[in-house]
């Protein structure tokens, strides 16, 4: 967990069923993402590389940096450009983010009945 004025992260290994499609393709699907809340962010969840398919992604020239969590990378998908980042080189605090790859259109798949 970070603190500074405030604002807090956190990061927990999750259980949630989370899957990524992207025009109509299942781009990502995992049932272990690290779950990382920010105060004033949404809920991301942050993906292990084997469970995305990385072959859909295209390098993009965007980098974003966060006070808190260091620089990002981004990747584009057909169609959709940035729409995947991950840290490379995160700070030490957010240090179990590293590689790992989130997306802004994520959601958490119903538990079967």
């Amino acid at each position: 967990m970070t603190v500074t004025a405030g604002h807090r992260i956190t990061i927990e290994q999750g259980t949630q069923h989370v899957r990524v499609e992207h025009d109509g393709q299942v781009v990502a699907e995992s049932k272990r993402p690290l779950v990382l809340r920010e105060t004033g962010c949404p809920v991301r969840y942050y993906l292990p590389p084997e469970d995305v398919r990385t072959d859909l992604l295209t390098p993009s020239g965007t980098h974003t940096y966060c006070p808190f969590k260091g620089t990002a990378s981004y990747w584009s998908l057909p169609g959709g450009e940035d729409q995947v980042w991950a840290y490379p080189e995160p700070k030490a605090e957010v240090a179990e983010i590293k590689d790992h790859l989130c997306f802004y259109a994520t959601e958490e798949v119903a538990k079967a009945s």
